[in-house]
């Protein structure tokens, strides 16, 4: 995403709307591959904070009226005398918010307009239960850039500190105004999505967590390239609107209740989360399905499933879960399809990294100008984006839609199951989806249209992921905080180089070792705060060697890959002259006419990574030859005589090395090559999307 300018690809929140072994056998398999490195699922969370929620909508306002009460468990070994807060509604307050100064007033193609600002503002914090006030002495806090006129971040120093394993309480009253939508919260006429929306904690992290030496609290300002990270625990939400409203929220609704006055209140509650979202809109037509285990998956898609992540049968069985989809009246002819799509991500995703635990899921699809609310995720709640294009030929062809809703339900498991820190590493969450969608995305339409289709020209995910790459990409790095990205790089370093940097380690170790890495990853560290470097365990531990050979440079380095054949060449060999041996006649050309042609391929790494790499040389006779290079040198010469001209040099001839930052010059021919239906592909379907984005919902 461009500061100030909106990224054209449909699809994600942080970037404008943009992949069966036979049962027997597999039965065997997973007898004879004990768990030796997976961890149980963990039942449920450390339940570190737990929140009680009071909160009505105005909706002539637009504004908020709330009132909380948050306990805090302190799980660390230290005495914390104070707590820091999330205000992230304050980002939309003025000009003046680190957000807005970083953004421009805009994000997504979406501009604050004038009377759409939003803010909250606390009217009480204190000791629960009437005991000391601690509103007056709080401080806003600007600890990522100094900004004095940011207050998203709020401290309050307690009376008295917190002792290892005791707990706090507090009473919070507060009022909101919701901006006009904008950067994945807010209002346009009457519809609402109220996300980040309540004063909320930060993560109190204890020495050891995530590379710290000292205990201390992780609370980052929002800047225009961050997104969240709080603790788990549990949500009892009570919202009232006025009743004419259709909600939707995190969670399973547990009562409601028709007031006085024409309005309702409904109450939601969900353990194990880390956030807490809602919706409100008079026009939703709801759509209800269930993704039934038994009905959806087989026995022999559980056996072939557990055979590649090496896991015993009784650790596969998916749970049922409630799909509440809430749909724009005008988009209904897509809500089948949309079902499809999430029913297939949630048994695939479960397959693969372990079982969605919560009973139910909701997605929203957002209204006509609400497009900034889109394509964004929140516990057991997502929202998705869509065109009335979509609806038509030849465009219901292009899965843009689909791929919104199989992104955002994988952020249940990057962001929500795996807490990440995304502030501070975005890649393990944005970057560990985007190959897991493209992954899914491939498994469900196929590798080379899993984006779409129009006209008959296809678009594959790895063609959407390599469209930003480039080997001037070398100003930033995977692993750093996301707002101190260079203008325009975060979605690439966070989404799109991720991506290609997993695809491409599956590659190199082969698909079962890496499906075993993630869904012991993901096992591992569920409910839980890893860092990139309890990632790299994990890696290393389950692939059996050290992969710093790989991760060092990728991850943490600037260098790109690129492997080129630089030069190609085959000549028929010259007439031998001259004495060639003794009793040899001068004019003998046996020699020539069994090998007669003379090959030199010269293939070059002009990227600074190296990686292990293939060179095919493909003859005119049809045959192929493979030579394996470590790619560690700068270049390497091939020379050969061969009956038959050498046609053509490619190296990575299998596009292993997605992160291959220019595949254009992989090969070289003798003859030239006049085809280039690849390149025009990817160039028609990136402007279908820029149709589908700029055309409306």
């Amino acid at each position: 995403m461009i500061l100030g300018t909106p990224d054209p690809r449909p699809g994600y929140h942080c970037r404008m709307f943009r992949p069966a072994r036979l049962a027997a056998l597999a039965c065997l398999a997973m007898t004879a591959t004990a768990s030796a490195w997976a961890d149980p699922l963990p039942a449920h969370a450390a339940r570190v904070v737990s929140y009680s929620i009071d909160v009505s909508l105005d909706a002539t306002t637009h504004t908020l009226t709330g009132i909380e009460r948050v306990s805090w468990h302190n799980a660390s070994s230290d005495a914390v005398s104070d707590l820091w807060f999330h205000l992230y509604l304050n980002a939309f307050r003025n000009t003046n918010s680190t957000f807005v100064k970083e953004s421009g007033g805009q994000l997504r193609g979406v501009e604050i307009v004038p009377g759409g600002w939003g803010w909250i503002d606390l009217t009480k914090l204190a000791i629960a239960n009437g005991g000391p006030d601690l509103l007056r002495g709080a401080t806003m806090m600007a600890p990522d850039d100094g900004n004095v006129d940011d207050r998203t971040v709020l401290r309050t120093v307690l009376p008295q500190p917190v002792p290892p394993g005791g707990d706090v309480t507090l009473d919070i009253a507060f009022t909101a105004r919701l901006p006009r939508v904008f950067a994945r919260t807010g209002y346009v006429n009457d519809y609402y999505l109220v996300g980040q929306w309540f004063p909320k904690l930060a993560v109190y992290e204890a020495a050891g967590t995530r590379g710290r030496t000292a205990g201390g609290w992780n609370c980052h300002q929002f800047h225009a390239n961050s997104e969240f990270y709080a603790d788990y625990g549990s949500f009892d939400v009570r919202i009232t609107t006025p009743e004419r409203f259709v909600v939707g929220a995190t969670g399973q609704l547990k009562s409601s209740t028709r007031n006085s006055g024409g309005t309702v209140t409904r109450r939601y509650v969900q353990d194990d989360v880390h956030d807490f979202a809602w919706t409100a809109d008079p026009r939703f037509v709801e759509v209800n399905d269930q993704f039934i285990a038994a009905r959806e998956v087989t026995q022999s898609e559980y056996a072939s499933a557990a055979a590649l992540v090496g896991r015993p049968l009784d650790e596969m069985r998916l749970s049922d879960v409630s799909i509440r989809l809430l749909m724009q009246p005008s988009h209904l002819p897509q809500a089948a399809r949309l079902l499809k799509s999430i029913r297939a991500a949630i048994k695939n995703f479960g397959l693969w990294y372990g079982r969605y635990p919560y009973p139910t899921l909701t997605v929203v699809d957002p209204a006509y100008g609400g497009l900034g609310s889109g394509g964004m995720e929140y516990p057991t709640f997502i929202t998705g984006g869509t065109s009335l294009l979509l609806n038509h030929w030849p465009f219901d062809e292009i899965h843009l839609n689909d791929e919104v809703l199989v992104h955002e339900y994988g952020h249940q498991f990057w962001y929500g199951l795996v807490g990440s820190n995304e502030f501070e590493e975005a890649w393990l969450d944005e970057g560990f989806n985007q190959y897991s969608t493209g992954r899914l995305m491939s498994k469900i339409f196929g590798e080379h249209r899993s984006m779409g289709a129009v006209f008959g020209i296809e678009f594959g995910h790895v063609d959407d992921g390599r469209l930003s790459n480039g080997p001037r990409r070398i100003f930033d790095r995977i692993r750093q905080p996301s707002w101190t990205y260079s203008p325009g790089a975060y979605s690439f370093y966070s989404y799109d180089k991720p991506e290609l940097a997993l695809e491409t380690l599956e590659h190199l170790l082969g698909e079962p070792t890496m499906a075993k890495i993630m869904r012991t990853y993901s096992e591992r560290w569920r409910f839980r705060h890893p860092s990139s470097d309890d990632f790299y365990a994990v890696a290393n531990e389950v692939a059996g060697r050290d992969l710093r050979w790989f991760l060092g440079p990728v991850v943490e380095g600037t260098d790109v890959v690129d492997y080129e054949i630089s030069a190609v060449s085959s000549f028929r060999r010259e007439k031998p002259e001259g004495r060639l041996g003794a009793g040899t006649d001068v004019n003998d050309t046996s020699s020539s006419r069994d090998e007669p042609y003379a090959s030199t391929v010269i293939a070059r790494r002009t990227g600074g990574v190296s990686l292990p790499v293939t060179i095919a040389l493909t003859f005119e006779s049809g045959r192929v030859e493979r030579v394996d290079w470590d790619g560690v040198e700068r270049w390497k010469k091939l020379t050969r005589v061969t009956p038959d001209r050498l046609v053509r040099a490619e190296v990575d001839p299998d596009h292993r090395l997605w992160l291959d930052a220019n595949w254009t010059n992989n090969s070289r021919r003798t003859v030239p090559d006049r085809t280039a239906v690849a390149t025009w592909s990817a160039r028609v379907l990136f402007w279908v999307q820029q149709l589908v984005a700029f055309a409306g919902l």
